[in-house]
């Protein structure tokens, strides 16, 4: 029997298959890269003897400088072929990662993550302007599901691997191996990928500082970019430390770390997909304050639990990782439909870079409101982020909504 027309136009090609699937898997590269720093958190700030300050300007020093890179890219991003400006910047990606995994003292990696940050971070808003480029509306929130697997899939295989590896041969063998891998997936980008043009067809006679300041100073883009600043900073306040609250404040073993995060990841894999289905069936406002109300309870839990049960804990993280997730990917699907066609390279780069230094600012407050006295002792303060993140999670929901109301407005135009 054939299938119903309706029923074919939802489905994705071979070649959409291949092209989901290369920017999944250097989304994971991408990802797995900066998330390693909090599984191997406690590791460095003890070999280093790093405070909690030090540590926090070296998850920061990523962040800025992927913002900043993005921010100087945003205006060029509609004049070049997508695919072209993506191998030049998993290039510097790749790059960085290697020196990352050669440093041998804290001003070298600082300098190494500073690399990574600048030309890893405009990665993420280069994929997700090919799949607004390649793929309809009613297919989008399927495919970011997929692509937003990759932090699922950071913690599932990335991460344990990469702790198994960091105890044998040190903290830096992890990046060694992100390095080998992403090296892999450009050759197969290189060879696979065709050249996405979509952008080129469109004319502009703006140059592309006047095209990054026409796009900026859009009104109802700047309401995207406010949502996607308060979508950014809860995650990076309380994410670099988390191995270090989970071995010092409730006394995780360090070999149980990768089952913790094994689990965490293991449910965002099997939510994700979930919610990327609901999200092109359901409205994704009402779809993200569900995901948000969930966060901020399992939040609030995690960030105020004592030494308690091991099978709690993973529980406990298990549930929260599945609020984080499960609001990024109606949020980012409603997003990336405010742009015009003609800004949209520019708008993905200038809401990736707003992204990243929301999170290096994050990241810093992170290391000013949590005291650590020793290497050994607990981490202080831990539950006032998560109150903190409360906070800004429903100021979140207020920009959404506006960016909801905005889309909805344009359609019916």
């Amino acid at each position: 029997m054939s299938k119903d027309k309706s029923e074919d136009k939802f489905e994705f090609s071979p070649y959409q298959i291949i092209v989901i699937a290369l920017l999944a898997i250097t989304q994971f590269s991408v990802i797995l890269d900066f998330m390693l720093i909090s599984p191997l958190g406690d590791m460095l700030m003890k070999s280093m003897s790093l405070s909690t300050k030090q540590f926090g300007f070296a998850v920061s020093i990523y962040a800025f400088s992927a913002g900043a890179s993005a921010l100087l890219t945003a205006g060029f991003a509609d004049r070049f072929v997508r695919k072209k400006i993506l191998l030049f910047f998993y290039t510097g990606f790749i790059l960085g990662t290697l020196a990352c995994g050669l440093a041998t003292s804290y001003p070298m990696l600082i300098a190494a993550r500073l690399i990574t940050g600048f030309f890893g971070g405009v990665i993420g808003s280069i994929s997700m302007s090919i799949v607004v480029d390649l793929f309809p509306m009613y297919k989008r929130g399927r495919v970011m599901g997929f692509m937003m697997m990759g932090l699922g899939a950071s913690q599932v295989l990335g991460i344990p691997i990469s702790l198994y590896l960091a105890n044998i041969w040190g903290w830096q063998s992890p990046f060694l191996m992100i390095a080998a891998l992403a090296g892999i997936v450009w050759i197969v980008i290189f060879i696979k990928m065709h050249n996405v043009t979509e952008n080129l067809k469109i004319k502009s006679d703006r140059n592309a500082f006047a095209h990054l300041w026409h796009t900026a100073s859009k009104r109802k883009y700047r309401i995207g970019f406010l949502s996607t600043l308060f979508l950014s900073i809860g995650g990076f306040m309380m994410m670099p430390w988390g191995s270090a609250f989970a071995i010092n404040n409730l006394r995780v073993k360090p070999e149980q770390l990768p089952y913790l995060f094994f689990v965490g990841g293991l449910s965002s894999l099997i939510v994700m997909p979930l919610i990327g289905n609901l999200s092109d069936k359901m409205d994704k406002f009402k779809l993200f304050v569900l995901a948000s109300i969930w966060m901020i309870l399992t939040v609030l839990v995690y960030t105020n639990l004592p030494p308690i049960s091991f099978w709690i804990i993973m529980l406990m993280y298990a549930l929260m990782m599945v609020g984080i997730m499960s609001r990024m990917t109606p949020s980012t699907a409603l997003s990336s439909d405010l742009p015009e066609p003609q800004d949209r390279g520019a708008y993905m780069a200038i809401n990736s870079s707003l992204q990243q230094i929301a999170g290096g600012v994050a990241a810093n407050v992170g290391g000013l409101i949590l005291v650590q006295k020793d290497n050994f002792s607990p981490i202080e303060h831990y539950d006032t982020v998560g109150y903190v993140i409360a906070i800004i999670s429903l100021v979140n929901i207020f920009f959404v909504f506006r960016v909801s109301k905005l889309i909805k407005i344009t359609n019916a135009n």
